[in-house]
C-alpha cells in the first residue's frame, strides 16, 4: 500500500515553487512576461491575490523575475547558468590568469576571485579522509569567493596536505597566479582524477551571507577530490553556489564498444 503524502508547505511556497520550476527549465525563458496576478489565480486554482502576490515576491527576492512598472513581471535576463566543472580542471597555461576568469571572458561575462583566508586548521572529517591524514593532522585551507558580473557565485574552501603545501606560495595569504592548481602542476603534482560528489543542502550561515542568498535557498555543494600521478590525492573542495541561479553540467563520453572477434 502506497504511503499518503501532503505537502505541508504554505500555499504560496508551493506556487512560488511551480513558477521556479518553469523558469529554471525554460518553460518560461529569459524575458519572458509572467502571466498577470488574475491569470494566476485562477490558474493555481483560485488562489488570493495575497497568495499570488507572496509567491512572486519570494521570487523577486531571489532574482529570478523583476517588476517592470506598468508592464508587468518578468523572467530576468541571466536565467539559472550552467556550470561545467570540466572546463576548470586542467591547469592554467603559463602566464595565464585563473581557470574562473578566463571561461567567465568566453562566457562574455567578467569574473574574480577574492582571497577570504589562508590557515593551517584542522579539516573536516571528510577532508581528511580524502587526503589520507592521520588523525588529529592539519591540513591549509585557502578560502575564496567567486564572483561573476560582480555577483557572489561561489564560495570554495580548498584544503591542502602540509607535506604538500609548506614552504609554498600556498601558505601565503595572497592569490596565486593562475591559482593553485597551476602551483601544483609547476610543483610536480599534475591532476591525473578528479571525482566530484554534489549535493543540494540547507546552506550554512557562512554560505548564506557569502553568496548573498534569499531566505530558504538551498545550496549545491561539490565536494572534489584531485588525484595526481599514482593516486596521490592533492586537494579536497568543498564548492558552494546557490541552486537557483546554478546548475552543474557534466559531459561524459561512453566508450566505444569493441568489436566482436
Amino acid at each position: 500500500m502506497a504511503r499518503e503524502y501532503t505537502d505541508a508547505r504554505v500555499p504560496y511556497l508551493k506556487i512560488a515553487a511551480e513558477i521556479r520550476r518553469k523558469i529554471t527549465r525554460g518553460d518560461l525563458a529569459p524575458g519572458a512576461k509572467l502571466p498577470t496576478v488574475m491569470e494566476l489565480m485562477e490558474q493555481f486554482g483560485s488562489a488570493s491575490n495575497t497568495t499570488i502576490q507572496k509567491a512572486l515576491q519570494v521570487l523577486k527576492e531571489e532574482e529570478i523575475i523583476e517588476g517592470r512598472p506598468g508592464k508587468g513581471v518578468f523572467v530576468r535576463q541571466h536565467g539559472q547558468q550552467p556550470i561545467e566543472p570540466l572546463a576548470y580542471m586542467a591547469p592554467a597555461a603559463a602566464g595565464e590568469p585563473y581557470k574562473w576568469m578566463t571561461e567567465a571572458a568566453r562566457n562574455g561575462q567578467v569574473g574574480s576571485a577574492q582571497l577570504l583566508d589562508v590557515a593551517v586548521v584542522t579539516p573536516p572529517a571528510e577532508v581528511a579522509a580524502a587526503l589520507e591524514l592521520e588523525e588529529g593532522e592539519q591540513a591549509l585551507l585557502r578560502k575564496l569567493i567567486l564572483t561573476l558580473d560582480g555577483q557572489p557565485t561561489e564560495l570554495t574552501r580548498s584544503y591542502y596536505p602540509l607535506g604538500l603545501s609548506e614552504g609554498t606560495p600556498m601558505m601565503e595569504k595572497r592569490r596565486i597566479k593562475g591559482g593553485t592548481p597551476t602551483l601544483l602542476n609547476q610543483m610536480g603534482f599534475p591532476p591525473r582524477e578528479f571525482i566530484d560528489d554534489v549535493s543540494a543542502e540547507i546552506p550554512t550561515e557562512e554560505e548564506a551571507v557569502a553568496l548573498e542568498l534569499p531566505k530558504g535557498m538551498p545550496v549545491l555543494v561539490a565536494f572534489r577530490v584531485v588525484y595526481s600521478d599514482g593516486g596521490r590525492p592533492v586537494e579536497a573542495t568543498l564548492m558552494t553556489k546557490a541552486a537557483h541561479l546554478h546548475r552543474m553540467r557534466y559531459r561524459l563520453t561512453v566508450p566505444a564498444a569493441e568489436e566482436a572477434a
